[in-house]
């Protein structure tokens, strides 16, 4: 464990830390008010986007909530990148200005980080990645196991696909290009697909993951192909695959299996409808509270190890402390089973007047 050197801020520092606060911005205002001026230890929470609603909805309000209730004289000061990775280096180097004992970062693009990681390293400040590795001396790591996921991602396609499987043709929209994850759950995809079903016919990496962008290039594939040059559509999440859905249904296509991940409302929603067939369920609170206990003992000068059994490599670290997280299949057949049992989303938060006649075919109702 690093040596740690903490330092005060008084006077022109302080002064020095609100215009640098000011500079960076607030997406969505901080849970502390202050920054650790008033001698409170200051844990920093940098999430990367707010499309995907999973941040903002769970992992925000998760770690925060676990957090405060280790360590009742801690503050957190969030902020959200919305996928601007130079707005999330102001971000990151304004905790460091102001004296930030740990911070907990989800990178937007976690090969940028090295420099500030390392920089902050060096004064003591643990960093604790979280959900994407970033690239620096970070203190330990929690995720998922991403290639794992990327292989049911390709398990449930071929289930979705059933005795069509091995002649279907397939299209591929996979998530940004600077996500590590991205990268993790494509090749776990292909691991499958590239031997369980006919040909991959068209694959596009989505920048910033935006659904936009995925039903541009969705758009793009039907024109290429034809309406009935492919069989089914990989999304790398949910967010995409609405916007999938969205070109598949203005070009009156409504038979191909689309599958994401993530278990958005808004998937679940339309898996209920048969318009998406599968979504990836990742347990976010046990991931999100791990990272809290971890930055929690961190800033105690504790051990991890209890909280990170295993070590993962970055290509700027080896044997970094980690936990990573298992994943599973979800569809219209278990969503109650899953989702529902594990007090994510209530029937009557799926089960909308929109959908209340699907859930109640599906038995939800």
């Amino acid at each position: 464990m690093k040596a740690r050197t903490r330092r005060v801020l008084v006077g022109t520092a302080a002064i020095a830390m609100s215009v640098s606060l000011a500079a960076c911005g607030q997406a969505g205002g901080g849970d502390s008010g202050d920054g650790g001026d008033d001698g409170k230890k200051l844990i920093g929470l940098l999430l990367p986007e707010n499309k995907t609603t999973r941040y903002e909805a769970f992992d925000r309000p998760l770690i925060t909530d676990k957090i405060k209730e280790l360590c009742s004289d801690c503050e957190v000061k969030y902020n959200n990148a919305s996928q601007d990775t130079q707005q999330q280096k102001k971000q990151f180097d304004a905790l460091v200005t102001q004296g930030a004992d740990v911070i907990i970062l989800d990178a937007v693009d976690a090969t940028a980080t090295k420099s500030w990681v390392d920089r902050a390293a060096e004064q003591g400040i643990e960093v604790v990645a979280y959900d994407r590795l970033a690239e620096g001396d970070v203190s330990g790591y929690v995720s998922y196991d991403n290639e794992a996921i990327g292989k049911l991602q390709g398990e449930g396609m071929v289930k979705a696909l059933g005795d069509d499987a091995a002649d279907a043709r397939t299209v591929m929209i996979n998530g940004s290009p600077t996500d590590p994850n991205a990268a993790l759950f494509k090749k776990g995809a292909h691991s499958v697909l590239d031997e369980q079903v006919g040909k991959i016919v068209y694959e596009q990496d989505i920048p910033d993951w935006s659904p936009d962008e995925a039903n541009k290039k969705m758009s793009a594939a039907i024109t290429s192909l034809g309406k009935d040059g492919f069989d089914a559509v990989y999304s790398a999440n949910d967010g995409m695959a609405g916007g999938i859905i969205t070109a598949l249904n203005k070009a009156g296509i409504s038979d191909v299996p689309v599958g994401g991940q993530d278990a958005e409302l808004a998937g679940l929603q339309r898996i209920v409808k048969g318009e998406q067939a599968f979504t990836i369920y990742k347990a976010i609170k046990p991931e999100a509270e791990t990272t809290a206990q971890m930055a929690v003992a961190l800033l105690e000068g504790k051990s991890i190890g209890k909280f990170a059994p295993e070590t993962v490599d970055s290509k700027s670290k080896k044997g970094i402390p980690s936990k990573l997280y298992g994943a599973k299949i979800v569809t219209k057949d278990n969503i109650k089973d899953t989702l529902v049992a594990d007090g994510v989303y209530t029937v009557e938060e799926i089960c909308t007047k929109q959908v209340e006649k699907a859930c109640k075919a599906v038995g939800l109702m």
